[in-house]
């Protein structure tokens, strides 16, 4: 059985992997807890649900019900303005290892939560048969 923060979160060996390389950065609060209390999952055993590195998915505001599509990347390769959203950002640490359905939080930088359910993976990585991305 897999440990999962809240029973909800999930993350694959290599996506564990690659954020413990990235310690030295200025890592959120919320991804040094998954990264200390979650038991990676092999790639090929992820569930096809499960936002992971490179995922790109569909989340709607709680409050506004705006929808948006976001790609989770690590900070080389964030361009927040085309979607593509750093991992080690609020909102892209939030999302890490959640399951469609599931409800992400964060706070902006002067402290606002926000909240946005995640409705729809219109990729995954793993799913596609990517196991090393």
């Amino acid at each position: 059985m897999h440990k999962s923060l809240a029973g909800e979160r999930l993350l694959t060996e290599i996506d564990f992997a690659r954020l413990n390389k990235l310690r030295g950065a200025q890592l959120p609060p919320e991804l040094v807890s998954a990264l200390e209390s979650l038991e990676p999952v092999p790639s090929r055993e992820i569930p096809p649900d499960i936002v992971t590195m490179y995922s790109q998915v569909v989340v709607e505001d709680i409050a506004s019900k705006k929808r948006q599509k976001l790609t989770l990347c690590y900070p080389a390769d964030a361009e927040p303005h085309l979607g593509f959203i750093s991992v080690l950002s609020p909102v892209g640490a939030s999302l890490l290892g959640q399951s469609v359905g599931a409800t992400a939080h964060w706070r902006t930088p002067n402290g606002d939560a926000c909240a946005a359910e995640i409705v729809a993976l219109l990729f995954q990585p793993e799913a596609s048969g990517d196991y090393t991305t």
